[in-house]
């Protein structure tokens, strides 16, 4: 008699319904010889996406998530774990603990989900994050106003993306955006995820200078850094949707390493150890400020502007393979440089067609052109919006190049949007559909 074919190992990706990132990794991690367990908020009466089993969770309840996962772990074991979103991160840390992975502790990522809390941590920890304090929506904006310094930015303790972050310069510039975050967090497509903390936001002074992006690799508490990203295009408000993403920086060696110190010194303070880190930071004057810390990989599909190693493989399958404990995680990254741009969304309204992508691929240094985003449906601009209208990959022989080729790769696509109609509600007059 012959043997049973032995299982291949199995990886548990934990995703949203709505995420760019789920194939890319699931495909990195077949191409390893992989089984694939996927764990997302998808709804459990409807079909599942991804056809192959994913279980249905929700991660707004992270300790059910992870018995969940762990009931489905029973009869085929899972040997890594990825969360490839902020949500998920809680969650895949309290199934990594039942299930004897190695992942970063909850209490780790916890502090990382609040932005109140990171930002609390960190400044207990003496390290430079902007003056800040947070208020509960309803509160007396007088009241608020004399604890304002100006500028000043307004955020949401738990949303993503820059998604309902805003610039005030004036107390009539705050009031007129807090007000509209409060009808942002809402709506009902924030108040569906049941995240916490949606009725209050934080206020931080607003730090001028070149902001810059970390991916970075954590191992057993070591921080390797992957690339260190700079955004050539100002963000200085209102609002702070991202573009163009470039590396390798051109940011002085010296100012660099601090951005490394600083980075190493965050994720001690945090307390994680293990797995993907995106972080962001502001520059002033060479001194870098922290904005964010999340362990996770960089969002969209901006993964495929990183490849490492003589045989290029993708930042997923590098992730994959720290998550596994195979080889080839400490490759370098490609010597060419390389970018993306996230093509951005100039206004609300429906998306009635993207034209130009041949003329656009066709341009010099310019990779893969991605539309992500669907013809025909809704789409916000910031700062209610949070998703793109696609991705431009570009790779060159200097990061001056690959900035050329992402800004005239966009320059000739042509983007059609039309308002959405104002239908009448007999209870709320007109509104927007």
């Amino acid at each position: 008699m012959g043997t049973a074919a032995k299982n291949p190992p199995r990886v548990l990706l934990l995703v949203s319904k709505m995420g760019y990132q789920t194939r890319s990794f699931a495909e990195a991690a077949r191409r390893l010889g992989l089984e694939v367990l996927i764990g997302s908020d998808r709804c459990h009466q409807l079909d599942d996406p991804w056809s192959d089993g994913a279980v249905a969770l929700h991660f707004e309840q992270p300790e059910q998530a992870a018995a969940n996962l762990a009931e489905a772990a029973q009869s085929r074991p899972v040997q890594g774990i990825l969360a490839l979103g902020d949500r998920q991160t809680v969650a895949g840390a309290l199934a990594a603990r039942a299930l004897g992975l190695r992942f970063n502790s909850p209490e780790s990522v916890e502090n990382c989900r609040s932005k109140l809390r990171q930002r609390e941590v960190l400044d207990a920890a003496g390290l430079p994050v902007p003056h800040f304090f947070c208020f509960a929506l309803g509160e007396d904006c007088d009241a608020i106003l004399e604890r304002v310094a100006f500028p000043c930015v307004i955020k949401p303790l738990r949303l993503s993306a820059s998604q309902g972050v805003i610039r005030a310069n004036n107390p009539a510039e705050f009031a007129a955006a807090v007000e509209r975050i409060a009808r942002l967090l809402a709506s009902p497509e924030i108040q569906v995820t049941r995240e916490l903390e949606l009725d209050r936001l934080l206020v931080e002074q607003y730090i001028p200078g070149e902001e810059v992006a970390l991916e970075g690799l954590l191992d057993r508490g070591r921080l390797r850094v992957l690339a260190l990203f700079d955004k050539p295009d100002p963000l200085e408000g209102p609002y702070f949707e991202e573009t163009i993403y470039v590396t390798p920086s051109r940011l002085p060696a010296e100012t660099q390493t601090r951005i490394f110190d600083s980075a190493a010194q965050t994720v001690s303070a945090l307390g994680l150890t293990e797995g993907p880190l995106h972080m962001e930071f502001r520059v002033n004057d060479g001194r870098p400020w922290v904005l964010e810390a999340a362990p996770r990989p960089i969002g969209g599909l901006c993964a495929r502007s990183l490849r490492f190693g003589p045989d290029r493989i993708s930042l997923e399958e590098l992730l994959v393979r720290h998550a596994m404990g195979l080889a080839g995680t400490d490759l370098p990254r490609e010597r060419q440089a390389s970018g993306v741009m996230m093509i951005p969304v100039p206004r609300s309204g429906v998306l009635e067609a993207v034209e130009g992508v041949e003329d656009a691929k066709a341009i010099a240094d310019v990779g893969e052109i991605e539309i992500s985003a669907r013809v025909y449906d809704t789409i916000a601009a910031w700062p209610e919006g949070a998703s793109y209208l696609g991705f431009i990959f570009a790779r060159a022989e200097t990061p001056g190049a690959v900035e050329t080729a992402l800004r005239a790769a966009h320059q000739a696509l042509r983007i059609r949007i039309t308002p959405r109609l104002a239908v009448a509600d007999p209870m709320a007059g007109y509104r927007a559909v």
